[in-house]
């Protein structure tokens, strides 16, 4: 019978880890985890605390730190895959796991299809033929070197990018291997992940290769794989199912998915909510359950497409499965700075990037230029961004792989931070409370297209007045809304004086939030 070495890549929730360790190995299964050496080391003791007894569980000796896009990825699944190989002799099948998997069949179910048919299960498409990059870079992601996180390095990774295409340093794809592309999560034999590991051994030429591709995870294994098996030992799939968006980004699955994953063809699935807490126990006492019937109709991602098609022409009759309880996260952390001066605000929110490294984004719901990342079209403009909010949020905390981030709101959007403080998420305000002296509002009265450089003197100053007003009442609105978690700076306060609330709103020691509240002309026009 196969016997499952589970390679687990997981940074976060180290109880659901060891949940699932546990699951997974209780019916004789193994696991090899790799914990990114980027998060807390004291999650990471807390699942070597409740794991160091379990034999069928390892742990790499060496520990890499992540960050998507990088080789450091398949880095850290080859630390994993080679403890797995030599920690478990017995282990027949080697099968790549996220802290966001679960198993939809039983473990009988399980080892009974793997048995079935003796192959590999890895997604591996022709890198250059295939359509499976929907968008963006294709040959660039393979023909230059990439040294440079894009997500944490963006300047040095995109200047590196122009600096090699501008010299023409374009390299060669190593002559004999056809670059394959796929999803990450495969399920290959002993034989095939013992052909990679002595493959990676000797060609150094291609590990040199794939070390600076951009996005390695897609087409490493799926490439040498592809390299080394025989295509009729070869399934074209992959046995996890997951689906996408329009905008590229893996659908969270909730508690009313149980039903709908059962009937997939397929022995696990992500990406699984952590607030799914119904749907991740009955899971869990399905895996251990014996003699249960399945039947197939694979109807997922046929059934996701066409309800998500009529919700958006608007004949959807009732909330979609999926949408349910639709929020940033319990566990995320939503920061707002809230700024009718938008270059103070600016400045600010520079000093806390600094400071803290908390990534941050600029009035995205105000200013159509505000620098983004490519989110699939969410973020092409201000009506789109206003209108897929919570999505486009969510999607910016995927990006980053943060649990907390911060915007800027202009005072008048008063509507989004209704919505945004209503989730349940931890939402915060930090309102920077500005002096406006006549010429700004002038100036902020041309920028709004309520005068122009002819408009008379004799017009401004009767104008005045009522821009003056309706600033107050934004704020007015704001402070009778009396949003939880609101705090306040302003600009005729003592340094000193802002100090407390920027601490709180940023949770920070009141050291970095002197240094922060110190922003040299922070409040100068």
């Amino acid at each position: 019978m196969a016997k499952i070495a589970f390679i687990l890549l997981c940074h976060k929730d180290p109880e659901a880890i060891i949940k699932q360790a546990e699951r997974l190995t209780a019916v004789g299964d193994y696991m090899a985890i790799h914990f990114d050496a980027r998060a807390k080391a004291s999650d990471y003791q807390k699942i070597l605390d409740a794991l160091r007894n379990n034999p069928n569980v390892a742990f790499p000796k060496k520990r890499i730190k992540c960050g998507w896009g990088e080789w450091s990825l398949v880095q850290a699944t080859l630390n994993a895959v080679e403890t797995a190989v030599e920690e478990f002799p017995r282990a027949t099948h080697f099968y790549m796991l996220s802290g966001d998997c679960m198993a939809i069949k039983t473990a009988e179910y399980i080892h009974e299809f793997l048995d079935r048919d003796d192959c590999d299960y890895v997604e591996s498409f022709d890198y250059f033929e295939s359509d499976w990059i929907k968008t963006g870079w294709k040959e660039e992601r393979l023909i230059y070197r990439h040294w440079f996180n894009e997500r944490t390095q963006k300047r040095r990774f995109y200047w590196m990018f122009e600096a090699q295409k501008r010299l023409g340093l374009k390299r060669e794809i190593p002559q004999d291997i056809q670059v394959m592309i796929g999803s990450q999560w495969w399920c290959l034999r002993r034989r095939t992940i013992e052909s990679v590991l002595d493959f990676t051994r000797k060609r150094h030429d291609v590990m040199r290769f794939f070390r600076t591709t951009w996005i390695p995870d897609e087409t490493f294994f799926q490439t040498l794989v592809r390299h080394l098996v025989p295509e009729n030992e070869i399934r074209n799939r992959t046995l996890t199912f997951l689906m996408f968006t329009d905008y590229g980004m893996p659908v969270v699955l909730y508690n009313d998915h149980y039903d709908m994953l059962l009937s997939q063809d397929f022995l696990f699935a992500r990406k699984v909510s952590p607030e799914a807490t119904e749907l991740r126990a009955r899971l869990g006492a399905l895996y251990a359950a014996e003699d249960v019937v399945f039947q197939i109709s694979n109807e997922g991602r046929n059934l996701y497409k066409f309800l998500a098609g009529r919700g958006r022409i608007g004949r959807r009759f009732a909330t979609r499965f999926w949408e349910t309880e639709s929020t940033l996260g319990r566990e995320r952390e939503l920061m707002i700075i809230v700024c009718k001066k938008w270059h103070v605000a600016k400045r600010l929110l520079e000093k806390i990037r600094q400071v803290t490294n908390i990534p941050a984004i600029e009035y995205l719901f105000n200013e159509e230029s505000t620098q983004l990342p490519d989110l699939g079209g969410i973020q092409s403009t201000i009506g789109k961004r206003t209108r897929h909010r919570r999505a486009l949020m969510r999607m910016l905390f995927d990006y980053f792989d943060s649990d907390r981030l911060i915007v800027c709101m202009d005072p008048n959007n008063i509507d989004l931070l209704h919505d945004f403080c209503g989730d349940r998420s931890v939402t915060r305000l930090l309102e920077v409370e500005c002096q406006f002296s006549d010429d700004y509002l002038i100036g902020h009265a041309m920028r709004v297209g309520l005068a122009g450089m002819q408009t008379p003197r004799e017009t401004l100053e009767r104008l005045l007045p009522t821009i003056r007003q309706d600033i107050t009442f934004e704020t007015d609105r704001i402070r009778d809304a009396n949003f939880d978690n609101h705090n306040r700076i302003r600009e005729t306060n003592s340094i000193g004086e802002n100090v407390p609330p920027i601490a709180k709103f940023l949770s920070i020691p009141e050291e970095k939030a002197q240094e922060i509240a110190e922003t040299n002309y922070l409040f100068a026009d």
